[in-house]
């Protein structure tokens, strides 16, 4: 990973998703939300989503708040940079049970990782990193120069 202290720096919200032409270390912290990496190899950028939930159900706005959006969204931009797909790669974090008792049907978490798998799998982008599920929270960096990723997981405190 580069010096992510000489990279521009950038923190990622919730529901939101971030492409630039140029080389930033971006930060984001998820419990059951999913933050997607997708890096070209080739060209050497990047871009990152973090979603809520896993599918916009037609009511409201189509945010990047939401899983199918998000990951389209993501994908429409890095190609908007040039990228190619037959470059992409994907890193998946994050879809924890971070609150007690939300392992069941609600499961928010593991149906967010649902999306993430199926959507790239339709996109034909390979996952060639992740880490999901679980009951812990994750922090992420991500640097879009090198795609690489620095990961601190967080023990569930509720």
């Amino acid at each position: 990973m580069a010096d992510s202290k000489k990279l521009k720096q950038h923190f990622l919200l919730p529901g939101a998703l971030f492409v630039k032409d140029e080389d930033y270390a971006i930060t984001t912290v998820l419990g059951s939300c999913i933050a997607i990496c997708i890096w070209d190899k080739t060209l050497l950028k990047g871009g990152i989503n973090h979603y809520k939930l896993p599918l916009w159900n037609g009511e409201g706005i189509p945010t990047p708040k939401y899983g199918n959006i998000a990951i389209n969204i993501l994908i429409e931009k890095m190609f908007d940079m040039g990228c190619k797909r037959s470059n992409l790669t994907a890193k998946v974090f994050g879809g924890g049970a971070v609150l007690k008792g939300t392992k069941g049907v609600m499961n928010v978490g593991k149906r967010n990782i649902d999306v993430a798998w199926d959507m790239l799998n339709i996109e034909k982008i390979p996952v060639i990193a992740s880490s999901v599920g679980g009951e812990n929270s994750r922090k992420i960096i991500f640097s879009t120069n090198d795609g690489s990723v620095l990961m601190k997981k967080s023990h569930s405190v509720l």
